[in-house]
C-alpha cells in the first residue's frame, strides 16, 4: 500500500501483468525523443534492405512469479529506423513465427511526431510481419540485397529470440556474408542464439554495448520491473567472451567489425546515426 501511495508500485493490467510504476515511467520514458534528422546522402545501391527482427511475445515471468508486460521498446526500434530510412534503406519486418510485433506501448513517445509517423507508416507490417522460419529456408543469394540485420531492444527481445535456432541461423548468415548486425539494450540477447546446439559464440572477443544486469537488478526498487529478471544478459555475454564496454544504462554506442550496438534507450539516436553512416560508407 505504501509503495502504491508513493507511486513506486508496478501497475496491474487487466490481463494480470504489470507495467512500470508511475514514478518509473516518469524517470525512464519520454514523451519526445532526442531524434534529429541528419542530411544523409541517400543510398541508391542494390544492398538496400535491412532485416528487422522483433519479438512476438509480451509477458516475461519474473523470479517472484509476477508477469512483466513487455515487448520491443518503441524508441530503441523506431529512432534508429528513422535514421536508416532517411539514409535510403528499407525494412523487411520479421518475427520468429510471423505473429504480430509486440511493443512496450507504455514507453511510446506520444508527442514525437517523427516517431509516430514511421510507426504509422509501418503499422501494417508490424501487424502482419514475415516469419523468420520462412526466411532461413531460402537465404541463398539473398545477401546481395541486404545491408544489415537489426534487432531492437526492450526486455521482450529476451523472450523467444535467444533460444530460437532460426535466429542463430540468420545471424550466422549475416556474419558469413559480411553484413552488419545492429542491436541495442537487451537486443544483444539474440546473439546468444549463435551458441545453440553447442556451437561456438561467433562474437567472442567483440566489444559491445549492452544493458547492464546491475541496473536490471536495481529497477524493481522503483517499480520499473515487478520482480527480479528470470536471468541476466550482460554477464552471460561476458562469460562467452564478449567485451561489454559500458557499466551504465547510458548513451554508449560501439562498433566492432560488423557489430554495431547501443547500451540503452538513451543510445537510440546515436546508434541510428552510427549505423546509417556506417552502412552508407560500407555499401
Amino acid at each position: 500500500m505504501l509503495k502504491k501511495m508513493l507511486g513506486i508500485a508496478p501497475q496491474l493490467e487487466n490481463d494480470g501483468s504489470y507495467i512500470p510504476s508511475k514514478i518509473a515511467l516518469k524517470l525512464a520514458t519520454v514523451k519526445k525523443t532526442d531524434y534529429k534528422s541528419e542530411p544523409y546522402q541517400k543510398y541508391e545501391g542494390n544492398k538496400s534492405k535491412i532485416l528487422v527482427l522483433f519479438t512476438e511475445q509480451q509477458t516475461m515471468k519474473m523470479q517472484n512469479g509476477t508477469l512483466f508486460s513487455t515487448g520491443n521498446h518503441p524508441v530503441e526500434a523506431l529512432v534508429p529506423m528513422l535514421h536508416l530510412q532517411n539514409a535510403g534503406f528499407e525494412f523487411e519486418i520479421y518475427t520468429p513465427t510471423g505473429k504480430p510485433v509486440v511493443f512496450e506501448m507504455w514507453a511510446f513517445p506520444s508527442k514525437d511526431n517523427e516517431v509516430l509517423a514511421i510507426y504509422n507508416e509501418l503499422k501494417l507490417k508490424f501487424e502482419k510481419p514475415n516469419s523468420l522460419q520462412g526466411f532461413v529456408t531460402n537465404t541463398e543469394n539473398l545477401a546481395a540485397n541486404y545491408a544489415a540485420v537489426f534487432i531492437p531492444g526492450g526486455h521482450g527481445a529476451m523472450l523467444g529470440i535467444p533460444e530460437d535456432e532460426n535466429v542463430g541461423r540468420t545471424l550466422n548468415w549475416a556474419h558469413e556474408n559480411n553484413l552488419y548486425t545492429i542491436s541495442i539494450c537487451h537486443g544483444p540477447g539474440a546473439l546468444l542464439a549463435t551458441t545453440l546446439k553447442n556451437k561456438s559464440f561467433i562474437y567472442e572477443g567483440y566489444k559491445m554495448a549492452v544493458f547492464p544486469d546491475s541496473v536490471d537488478k536495481m529497477t524493481p526498487k522503483i517499480g520499473y520491473l515487478p520482480g527480479q529478471m528470470p536471468h541476466g544478459l550482460s554477464e552471460k555475454l561476458k562469460s562467452l567472451g564478449a567485451n561489454v564496454v559500458n557499466t551504465k544504462a547510458d548513451n554508449t554506442v560501439c562498433i566492432d567489425r560488423n557489430l554495431i550496438t547501443g547500451a540503452s534507450p538513451l543510445a537510440s539516436n546515436q546508434l541510428g546515426k552510427l549505423a546509417a553512416n556506417t552502412l552508407l560508407k560500407a555499401n
